[in-house]
């Protein structure tokens, strides 16, 4: 089987994650030409389109109430956890959910979604990744991508950090990684 295939892995571009939302990651919304203009590139080559997304319970681990580091967000069912709006998702994009349990967190694309195995299935070798938020998600993400054995792409522009101030930090260590930073 082939692994030179690429796809687009779009991490949790969400009402609660966007401008607006529970936990909005500063400028998100600057996201969205980036990362439409890569979904149409995608669409024209052919490559898979992968979305992430929180899929909380209620009572979840994450949440302040149950002494997580979160407010709550991206509650199963809520207008939160729906994929914001303004992004050109395809319908025919392959959704991953993660963070379904309720006492078990998962910032990672791939922590308990057998991400790897659809992709190795689909002799998928290379990722372009962007979303939400830089220094969470999408930084765990990538790490994990990278350790599987996965060639990455970070799409620099089509992603921000809740903390800003940790960007710069956050793109050098993925770029020591081996990661390839798209700008």
């Amino acid at each position: 089987m082939s692994s030179d295939k690429c796809a687009l892995l779009l991490v949790d571009i969400q009402n609660d994650f966007c401008e607006g939302g529970s936990l909005a990651v500063p400028q998100s919304d600057a996201i969205f030409p980036v990362v439409n203009e890569w979904i149409s590139k995608a669409r024209q080559e052919g490559w898979e389109i992968i979305a992430s997304r929180d899929w909380h319970p209620v009572d979840h681990v994450s949440f302040v109430q149950r002494d997580g580091p979160w407010p709550v967000h991206c509650v199963q069912d809520t207008r939160g956890a729906e994929f914001h709006p303004a992004m050109d998702l395809p319908t025919d994009a392959v959704r991953v959910s993660k963070g379904t349990a309720f006492d078990t967190d998962a910032y990672s694309a791939f922590d308990g979604t057998q991400l790897d195995s659809y992709l190795r299935r689909h002799g998928i070798g290379s990722l372009y990744v962007a979303g939400l938020a830089l220094d969470v998600c999408v930084r765990a993400s990538v790490i994990d991508a990278v350790q599987l054995g996965f060639g990455v792409n970070l799409i620099v522009n089509g992603t921000y950090a809740v903390d800003s101030d940790s960007a710069p930090e956050v793109l050098d260590e993925l770029a020591g990684l081996g990661v390839s930073l798209q700008y």
